[in-house]
């Protein structure tokens, strides 16, 4: 692809990008806030978008699956850095790096942060957070091509790009009405979370800020102390049933309006994130129910911190890190599960980890019956055996970069435990970690070289690896891979 077609997307999603500021922009002017924090980089954003714009208005747009790598990898570095301004300008992080740290957290909905005092926020900024692990859930290269038909000539290369899970489907003939009906479920969720919330107690910004935070799947919060600063029951109960929401593929949202029960019955996916969810809450409530006391408190405890982790969103009311030693490998185990594939949430997602148990079970059936040929179904599909190869470099892959994070982030001086759960959360983007990763910590203490390696293994890890590693591949370039 020419580089003035790159520099055409590029204008788009930073136009897009900045205009999203327009409503943190709106809060800081309502609480007398510095509005500079986010004019300034709105201004320069919509100039330069707009130099692009005209400099490549007769540029047509042609994307190949090769081009579309690196396309959307530059576009979720340069959003990140436009998103980092605000908090740079706010005054309130320490350096550039730290502003970048936050701003890639935020956007790849990981949740990790480097502040301590997050209430002293300005409330623009602080919603600005949340906001942007609402813009990254579904994508920020979804949302320009739902909202910029021009895009549509090439957008599901794109879209297959950054688009989470193994199997890229389209739910429409058409990837913009496709990613319109996405956001647009996605948009009418977070509506309903917000109202929901304010019913139950919380004013506006934090309402807001915190259904952003939960249908992106990120983890932010507006409190120091995370939900437990509201120590309100109906607030965790609802935050609970929509970070299971956040998990589940968006595209079952579709069947449901369409009323296809038959394609939600037969999603392999799913039926697995069920039984998989269901279970681990069951154990947790009994490993936990000692120190809670009743069944009610240990249950909503266990199926809070189930539906956070399993969703990589990352909330907490409670120091889970202190819970009896039965209960942190399954929370260790929850780090890497992640949600389903279609959906806001990280990981290596429940869809994986079926093909590989199915391929195990044919492995199994193979050693007594070695003349049977096995195949694999998914979704009442036969003969997927193409996600098996693809679904074991994955593995491989995100090993390798899960202990390579793990290495780096021992170079701070901390425990194994810590390094391990900071490379789970960091890979996964679950953001909050294990030992002083926990609920209670930040990542404040790792230095500059750590976070820079933690802001590329963010974008990796939301991008499910292969987008960018498929970057530093000569065949890639050489036109041998599409």
């Amino acid at each position: 692809m020419r580089f003035r077609g790159l520099l055409k997307i590029g204008a788009y999603v930073l136009a897009l990008v900045s205009a999203t500021m327009v409503f943190p922009l709106g809060l800081a002017f309502y609480y007398r806030e510095n509005p500079g924090v986010f004019l300034a980089p709105m201004a320069f954003s919509w100039a330069a978008a707009l130099v692009m714009n005209l400099a490549t208005r007769h540029e047509p747009l042609k994307i190949s699956g090769r081009d579309g790598y690196l396309v959307v990898a530059l576009c979720w570095v340069f959003a990140s850095l436009i998103s980092a301004v605000p908090f740079l300008l706010s005054g309130r992080f320490p350096s550039v790096i730290d502003a970048v740290f936050e701003s890639v957290s935020g956007i790849t909905t990981t949740g990790a942060t480097i502040l301590s005092d997050i209430e002293g926020l300005p409330v623009g900024v602080g919603v600005w957070r949340c906001q942007l692990h609402w813009l990254g859930g579904l994508g920020i290269i979804g949302l320009t091509v739902a909202l910029m038909p021009l895009l549509g000539i090439g957008g599901f290369q794109l879209i297959k790009a950054e688009t989470s899970g193994p199997d890229k489907t389209k739910i429409t003939a058409k990837i913009a009405d496709t990613a319109k009906i996405l956001w647009i479920i996605y948009a009418s969720l977070t509506a309903a979370q917000t109202v929901l919330l304010m019913l139950a107690g919380m004013s506006f910004p934090d309402a807001i800020a915190h259904a952003f935070s939960i249908l992106g799947a990120g983890g932010f919060s507006t409190r120091n102390d995370s939900l437990a600063s509201f120590a309100s029951t109906p607030v965790n109960i609802i935050c609970t049933i929509f970070m299971f929401l956040a998990a589940v593929n968006f595209s079952l949202y579709y069947a449901l309006f369409r009323f296809q029960f038959r394609s939600i019955v037969n999603d392999t996916e799913f039926k697995a994130f069920l039984v998989i969810s269901s279970l681990i809450i069951l154990a947790l409530t009994l490993i936990i129910l000692p120190a809670f006391g009743s069944l009610g408190g240990a249950f909503l405890a266990a199926a809070f911190h189930s539906a956070s982790l399993i969703s990589t969103t990352g909330l907490a009311f409670t120091d889970y890190s202190q819970w009896h030693a039965l209960a942190q490998p399954i929370l260790m185990m929850m780090l890497a599960l992640g949600g389903c594939s279609g959906s806001a949430a990280g990981g290596i997602k429940i869809v994986r980890w079926v093909v590989m148990a199915k391929q195990m079970r044919n492995q199994f059936r193979r050693f007594v019956h070695p003349r049977q040929v096995y195949s694999i179904s998914l979704n009442k599909r036969m003969g997927r055996t193409d996600l098996v190869y693809s679904v074991a470099a994955f593995f491989f892959l995100y090993a390798l970069l899960t202990a390579a994070t793990a290495v780096v982030a021992s170079f701070s001086g901390i425990d194994l435990y810590t390094s391990v759960g900071a490379a789970l959360a960091i890979v996964g983007n679950v953001g909050l970690g294990l030992g002083r990763l926990g609920p209670s910590g930040n990542y404040a203490f790792f230095h500059d070289g750590a976070k820079l390696w933690f802001c590329a293994a963010m974008i990796a890890g939301r991008l499910e690896l292969w987008t960018v590693a498929l970057l530093f591949s000569p065949a890639l370039w050489r036109g041998h891979a599409a």
